[in-house]
């Protein structure tokens, strides 16, 4: 006997994973662009991640060890954390003490597949999770809209990732 075996592709995961994040933000969007110029730009976080997450003033990678590593966030409201991740291609997930943040993207036709996400871990998130729903829909477009737009900017002039 052979049990049957359900794959899903990175996006899909992190959709789940949010999903099992009380009060968890998550949106999708379609890049007009080929997976691998889109994960260049993403895959290099200490450039990605200061342009794209709001609160996000610098992130420095200190440890790496395949797809594993270590950084360093530093918000703009001064706040700091490490932050302990996984990165391959098509998928980074970090989390610190009280944060968790995702980012994948897959091949979808001639273009890709964005899924983003972003959660806090606190006590009571069950409960005051609902309550953010509005807040996090409206910071998941804020967050889409400032990757479209950069990555666009970044296309067209060719320079160097955002």
């Amino acid at each position: 006997m052979t049990w049957p075996i359900g794959e899903i592709d990175d996006v899909r995961r992190l959709r789940v994973l949010a999903a099992a994040i009380p009060g968890a933000m998550y949106v999708e969007t379609d890049l007009p662009a080929p997976f691998d110029e889109v994960w260049q730009v993403l895959g290099d976080l200490e450039q990605a991640l200061p342009g794209l997450v709001p609160d996000v003033r610098s992130v420095h990678v200190t440890q790496h060890h395949g797809e594993r590593f270590r950084a360093m966030v530093r918000g703009r409201s001064g706040l700091r954390a490490p932050f302990d991740g996984i990165l391959r291609p098509g998928w980074c997930l970090m989390q610190s003490r009280f944060v968790s943040f995702g980012i994948a993207v897959v091949p979808a036709g001639d273009g890709t597949r964005l899924g983003y996400m972003a959660g806090f871990r606190l006590p009571g998130m069950r409960i005051l999770g609902p309550l953010l729903v509005p807040a996090n829909r409206l910071l998941g477009r804020v967050v889409v809209r400032r990757f479209v737009t950069r990555f666009a900017r970044h296309v067209d002039t060719g320079g160097p990732p955002m």
